[in-house]
């Protein structure tokens, strides 16, 4: 197992938290995307404000920056991290019929943040279908994905 490149693994194969204690502190950032797609009419109930439960958009923003406040809560061998800043955007795309997410994380520190930014992409779309599942069950939640991370000694990747 020594030579795997998994790192949260330790020789003998077992998970652990990987230790980063002697890792330089670097500005750390990354971001995430998303989309939900849904019914036209499920589409205006958030455009328009509409929708029973209130700002759906403002509470799914508000939802993601506390996601990625917890995500060392949430994932368990992930390091708790001292977030500098979380932005969440949402846009609405009538001709898909979807709400696409983005969120950047940033952070300084010795671990990198893509974990905070796609637990945020995540939570930020699941509240959209929360807050909106009694008028369509059938949204669906695709592509979350990592889509640039800068920092560290692996430096800047970005996706396709």
């Amino acid at each position: 197992m020594t030579d795997s490149p998994l790192t949260h693994f330790d020789s003998a194969g077992q998970a652990h938290m990987v230790d980063v204690g002697s890792k330089p502190e670097t500005a750390r950032l990354a971001r995430a995307a998303g989309s939900i797609t849904m019914q036209p009419a499920t589409l205006a109930l958030i455009r328009d404000g509409s929708a029973k439960k209130g700002d759906v958009l403002g509470i799914a923003r508000i939802a993601a920056i506390q996601a990625a406040k917890r995500t060392g809560e949430l994932i368990p061998l992930c390091h708790p991290l001292a977030l500098t800043r979380v932005a969440a955007e949402f846009t609405i795309d009538d001709a898909a019929s979807a709400v696409h997410c983005t969120v950047t994380a940033e952070c300084h520190g010795r671990t990198g943040i893509e974990m905070e930014a796609l637990t945020a992409a995540s939570v930020g779309l699941l509240t959209i279908y929360d807050m909106c599942k009694a008028v369509d069950r059938g949204m669906r939640i695709d592509n979350v994905r990592l889509i640039e991370k800068l920092g560290g000694k692996s430096g800047h990747w970005q996706g396709d």
